[in-house]
């Protein structure tokens, strides 16, 4: 027990002295983190609209993958970017192996799912008489786009926080992909899971605390807006 105790202790001591490792995969979490969100929600919340919106051939079936996509293990992620990125893959000219952005590649594979699929039950749920008033004023596609996706900001945002959460806490992709390197591509996550492998209890309980003051920033985030 007196080990836990003081391992939290220097947790502390590392954060308040902001000790440059630990802030090293704190900043690569964020950025990488920032870049596959951007990436799954520029592309996902227009197909989950897409997919909640029109009714077409095929639309269960698509639904049932994006749905089945939603338990997709990251290491199975992992190796599928590994082998695309890799020197023998069709994209390892592009060098971005044992990068951030190779891992916000691999990330963004993991999240869009999500955005997609509850984007999608979003705009399934709304109430369809705004559609039919947003047809009656005359509004084109790009408006009835914008309005349903403001309509439905709060069930976007529920969506984003999934996404961020699972993007945050993964380990295999960033292990896979960044290779865990140390000031360069090691995450929280990798840093913990290594850190614990070393016996180093007291960095793995600091970059602990961070994703849970990050968790908890977030949902104060959260509630904040939907009391606007």
């Amino acid at each position: 027990m007196d080990y836990i105790v003081k391992g939290f202790f220097e947790a502390f001591t590392l954060l308040f002295n902001q000790d440059a490792e630990t802030f090293s995969a704190i900043y690569s979490t964020f950025k990488v983190s920032a870049y596959s969100m951007i990436a799954s929600l520029t592309i996902g919340a227009p197909l989950g609209f897409l997919l909640g919106f029109y009714d077409f051939i095929g639309k269960k079936q698509i639904r049932i993958i994006v749905d089945t996509l939603l338990s997709l293990p990251t290491v199975f992620i992992g190796l599928i970017v590994y082998a695309m990125l890799s020197q023998r893959g069709p994209f390892g000219n592009l060098n971005l192996l044992f990068t951030l952005e190779g891992i916000a590649i691999g990330q963004t594979i993991l999240a869009l799912p999500i955005i997609i699929a509850l984007t999608a039950t979003s705009v399934e749920s709304m109430e369809k008489d705004l559609i039919i008033t947003l047809l009656s004023i005359g509004a084109n596609k790009k408006q009835i786009l914008f309005t349903t996706l403001w309509e439905v900001r709060f069930g976007l945002i529920a969506a984003s926080l999934t996404a961020y959460g699972r993007v945050m806490t993964e380990v295999g992709i960033s292990m896979m992909v960044g290779g865990n390197i140390k000031w360069h591509t090691r995450t929280i996550t990798t840093a913990i899971a290594l850190e614990t492998n070393k016996g180093a209890f007291s960095m793995g309980a600091a970059l602990g605390i961070v994703l849970l003051l990050i968790a908890f920033f977030v949902n104060i985030s959260v509630s904040f807006l939907r009391r606007k």
